[in-house]
């Protein structure tokens, strides 16, 4: 059996921290992901899907999440259900996630322009806090250095065969 999503959107809210009786961290958020047509009115749809994060995976989505930013969540689907004050049986559907990358920094959203090596932290990839028995990943380094290592001067890269690992 498996129970495994993988999902890309931007967010619609700022995201929720809140702390359970016992002290644990949990963050809330909806994800708005792109549907891969368009409706009969020629525009793209989208599917707004709410995230759960736990732990340490919870309070850095809050600290470096914000509405419009894109992320990639992975998880697992949950359905539970409540009766609420009415009487009535309600069923929530969501994603549990246990790895969120954050794909755009907030110097991308608001012009990019800052200087390297200036105030703003290069925010991490974060994944862990799960409960996915691979262990507990909550360390991450930021590195102030802003700049792209991975940035090439538009000339080919000169890789041996015997370099690569396949």
């Amino acid at each position: 059996m498996l129970n495994r999503i993988i999902l890309i959107g931007r967010l619609t809210r700022d995201p929720e921290l809140r702390y359970t009786p016992a002290g644990v961290a949990v963050t809330q958020f909806t994800l708005a992901v792109d549907r891969n047509f368009t409706g009969q009115n020629g525009e793209r749809e989208a599917d707004f899907i709410p995230v759960v994060t736990w732990r340490q995976l919870a309070e850095t989505c809050a600290n470096y999440l914000r509405k419009g930013r894109l992320a990639a969540v992975e998880g697992r689907i949950q359905v539970r259900n409540y009766e609420n004050n009415e009487g009535k049986r309600v069923y929530v559907t969501e994603v549990i996630a246990d790895n969120v990358r954050f794909l755009e920094s907030s110097q991308n959203r608001e012009g990019g322009n800052a200087p390297s090596g200036g105030n703003v932290p290069e925010e991490p990839s974060y994944g862990g806090g799960g409960n996915s028995g691979r262990g507990n990943n909550n360390n991450f380094s930021r590195n102030n250095n802003t700049q792209d290592p991975f940035s090439g001067d538009g000339k080919p890269i000169d890789i041996s065969d015997d370099d690569l690992p396949f």
